[in-house]
């Protein structure tokens, strides 16, 4: 369990990092930690947040830009409230024009 806890704060001090009004995919956070099919896990990890307010779990998507993390968001539509409050343009569970909203920490951080 202590390397899931690793690696899961990890996977949150990479989250915390994600710009306000930009989105990442669970692969990407799992690439740049080096973990590349770790994508799961990562949402494992945001799964584990419990939507603590310094992690920003809504900005984490699958790699269509879909909402599949949705339903661990208390109401059925907290996850799309909270990325269109930033401006990020959602339609049926998906992010729309994800390439523009799109953030990869491999590109952006050291």
């Amino acid at each position: 369990m202590a390397n899931n806890e690793n690696f899961f704060e990890r996977v949150y001090e990479v989250a915390r990092q994600i710009p306000y009004g930009r989105v990442t995919s669970y692969g990407a956070i799992a690439r740049y930690l080096g973990a590349a099919r770790s994508a799961r896990m990562v949402g494992w990890a945001m799964n584990g947040s419990g939507l603590k307010e310094d992690i920003p779990a809504h900005r984490v998507v699958n790699r269509k830009g879909m909402l599949t993390g949705k339903h661990h968001f208390q109401g059925t539509n907290l996850m799309q409230q909270l990325l269109e409050s930033e401006g990020v343009r959602v339609r049926d569970n998906q992010v729309l024009d994800f390439d523009n909203y799109f953030w990869d920490p491999a590109k952006e951080l050291p």
